[in-house]
């Protein structure tokens, strides 16, 4: 993180997110902090709390994004949740500590698939050598049949994947899949982080490893996993999770907005202020248990947004209040965002559509007075309807390339262009319709 500075963390981020500087600007001085606090002296380290976030602002104009992105480039466990799943805990909602447990999980897959990738090579050499003793019994047939001449080919060929199709027996391990055990709490539904499948393993040990005929293809995918898994240390890779969940990891807190608001002591304000509450001292800092060890929150950045249409951030709990120093509001998108969202990201739709028919080789151009229409249209309906943001721009494009999406393994080779009149056309009947366009798009 020292070589990315606030400014370069706001460039990545306009690769993908169009607009909304403010917001940009503050994640990326939150996760910058995140750095220079490692780097302070050990006994002030630890007094430094991040500076949680609030984003302001209507659906789909790039809150989620904007924190999804920022884990991304900080290589940062990464946990979205909506507060209003915590509501009515104990009967249609779980333990809002259940949000830490879940973004251990994640961060414990993080760390073993970096450890996976890591030990791959020695994996593949060994999965290799497993599938060629398995074809030792058929090496005369094979050298005749390939036109081998010794076993350093055979190895050749093997790497070369031209023994893909051949059938082997080999020996895989027996895999018991056991669940975990859940238990049924006063705050809900919970995990106990308890693995049936350990405590049976310990007591019955499972008996001799199996054996299966399976083609080479199959063989190296199974063997490769096993043998990555017996050069990881489980150990290890649990205490880095925990070390990153800890001080890295990120939590999204989604629609805080429809937990605020007055309370007047009876109906369902009560169980929202209750999340309020649940949350307090996992914000502020507090040890959660797992089943890999215990967390401190302390250090987690928290990042919570909502529209706040109907309430303010003023109407949260002062404790709740105080803990998100850090507010921001994002603006609507008008139609030049939406030119931009579709022309300018690293993802931009007219990207992934052009790419998506590529593959059954059909070339698509989108003029600009096609953007311009597309967009315009776009803007039209969220000023009519239920503002989405730039969600709408997926239903208008969807609606828009239908025939095409649907036609084209029978229109291969061809080349499509699509201007502001295909737009018109093909979307005019719908738009004139106010009730069917509310459907629709």
């Amino acid at each position: 993180m020292k070589n990315l500075t606030p400014r370069q963390i706001v460039e990545e981020l306009d690769k993908y997110i169009v607009g909304q500087d403010e917001a940009k600007r503050a994640v990326a001085i939150a996760l910058r902090n995140r750095w220079r606090r490692r780097m302070v002296p050990s006994d002030l380290r630890d007094e430094i709390t991040p500076k949680n976030i609030i984003m302001i602002g209507p659906t789909g104009v790039g809150k989620t994004e904007i924190a999804r992105r920022l884990a991304r480039l900080a290589q940062a466990p990464f946990l979205k949740v909506e507060a209003t799943k915590y509501t009515e805990v104990g009967y249609v909602g779980r333990d809002v500590d259940s949000m830490i447990r879940d973004l251990v999980e994640l961060s414990v897959k993080m760390v073993t698939d970096e450890e996976k990738r890591r030990v791959e090579e020695r994996a593949k050499r060994e999965a290799d050598r497993k599938i060629f003793e398995s074809l030792l019994p058929r090496k005369d047939e094979l050298m005749n049949r390939f036109g081998m001449l010794n076993d350093r080919e055979i190895l050749v060929y093997l790497d070369q994947g031209k023994l893909d199709d051949e059938e082997i027996e080999i020996e895989l391990a027996a895999r018991q899949s056991m669940p975990m055990a859940q238990v049924i709490s006063p705050q809900g539904v919970e995990e106990m982080g308890i693995n049936l499948g350990d405590i049976f393993g310990r007591m019955f040990p499972p008996g001799a490893a199996k054996r299966r005929r399976i083609k080479v293809r199959e063989a190296r995918e199974l063997l490769v996993g096993e043998e990555a898994q017996k050069l990881i240390d489980m150990e290890k890779v649990t205490q880095e999770a925990l070390a990153r969940a800890q001080d890295a990891g990120i939590v999204f807190i989604d629609e805080l907005d429809k937990v605020a608001g007055k309370h007047a002591g009876v109906g369902p304000d009560v169980s929202r202020e209750g999340v309020q509450r649940d949350l307090l001292p996992i914000i502020e800092g507090s040890t959660i248990v797992t089943k890999y060890g215990m967390v401190r929150t302390d250090h987690i950045l928290f990042i919570s947004a909502g529209a706040f249409t109907m309430t303010k951030p003023s109407d949260l709990i002062p404790e709740l209040q105080g803990r998100f120093p850090i507010r921001v509001e994002l603006k609507p998108l008008t139609k030049d965002d939406f030119v931009r969202i579709l022309k300018e990201p690293e993802n931009a739709l007219v990207k992934q559509y052009k790419a998506l028919l590529l593959t059954e080789n059909i070339q698509i151009d989108f003029r600009d007075d096609a953007i311009e229409e597309i967009a315009r249209i776009a803007e039209s309906i969220n000023q009519r309807a239920e503002n989405i943001g730039a969600r709408r721009l997926h239903t208008v494009m969807e609606k828009l390339l239908e025939d095409f999406s649907f036609s084209a393994p029978e229109m291969s080779g061809a080349k499509i262009v699509i201007d502001a009149e295909y737009v018109k056309n093909k979307l005019s009947p719908i738009l004139k319709d106010e009730d069917l366009s509310r459907y629709i798009l």
